[in-house]
């Protein structure tokens, strides 16, 4: 999975949980993703691999 089909997957995720809980708000979602970004950080400093690498490690999930 590439940057652009990840990121288009969080705003599909991020609509639907907008619309099934009408309080969430933009600044709930974006705190999310920042700390999706920070774990992304950790794991590449634990385990010595790219992004890209984590990011398709994580879709085979």
């Amino acid at each position: 999975m590439n940057e652009d089909q990840l990121e288009g997957k969080w705003k599909q995720v991020r609509g639907q949980f907008k619309q099934k809980y009408g309080e969430v708000t933009d600044d709930d979602t974006t705190y999310s993703e920042g700390k999706f970004d920070e774990m992304l950080g950790r794991l590449q400093e634990k385990t010595g691999k790219t992004k890209e690498e984590l990011k398709d490690e994580i879709d085979k999930m």
